[in-house]
């Protein structure tokens, strides 16, 4: 589904390149769970961002379901992203004006969808999620847990191939983030959506098949991961 080959980001500045990513080469097959860690300022999100399409690398090539996005223009990235990436956010980013039910919809308005298979998307996930009585509420009504909940659903609602997680337990206390972390691993399990989050937990990398870690913009261990959770 992705291969990444000799991706570098960097930014000019006086006629110095500061380096965010160098060389890094990997390949994610449809159905895995990879999980991407590193110390802060390792360039783990700024990886992630460039997978979903919302930064481009300064050189190298990034190919998605076969498709070389490096050469692609803007308006066929945007119908690639939108079709078949989710992104789910450690601030959640909901829009606060919206409710639940408004949350969880707006991808769809965006892609065109007509109202009827809106609305029946909307309430399977609301159903499945059981937050169906709190639908009309606002996020700032929710607990973090609930909020990141609402995120997934967004996410889940176009049916996406691939899910992009950064740091989506970040702002949970540790129940919420379990069930989380258990309802990624059915998702990638159950419904074989691929899943690459970025992550500071061992905890939470031990619930993907395997770990990339990366040490100054650079990948330093590609591994599977043992004794998965």
């Amino acid at each position: 589904m992705i291969e990444l080959n000799n991706i570098e980001k960097y930014h000019p500045a006086k006629g110095i390149k500061h380096y965010v990513l160098r060389h890094v080469s990997a390949s994610i097959a449809s159905g895995e769970f990879v999980s991407v860690m590193g110390p802060s300022g390792a360039g783990k999100s700024t990886l992630l961002n460039i997978l979903g399409m919302l930064e481009e690398p300064t050189y190298g090539t990034y190919h998605f379901m076969g498709e070389d996005i490096t050469s692609m223009n803007e308006r066929k990235r945007i119908e690639l992203y939108r079709n078949h990436i989710g992104f789910v956010f450690q601030a959640y980013h909901l829009i606060d004006e919206m409710t639940v039910q408004e949350n969880i919809e707006a991808p769809l308005i965006y892609k065109k969808i007509v109202a009827s298979e809106r609305k029946s998307r909307v309430a399977d996930l609301l159903d499945r999620f059981n937050m169906v009585a709190k639908k009309d509420l606002f996020p700032s009504q929710l607990s973090g847990g609930q909020q990141q909940l609402v995120g997934i659903a967004r996410a889940l609602v176009a049916e996406p191939s691939l899910i992009l997680a950064d740091e989506p337990t970040g702002n949970l206390q540790s129940a919420q983030a379990a069930e989380i972390m258990s309802l990624f691993r059915k998702l990638n399990r159950e419904e074989g959506i691929t899943i690459v989050q970025v992550t500071h937990s061992e905890k939470n990398a031990q619930y993907g098949n395997r770990i990339l870690t990366i040490e100054d913009g650079v990948v330093r261990t590609d591994t599977p991961v043992a004794g998965q959770l």
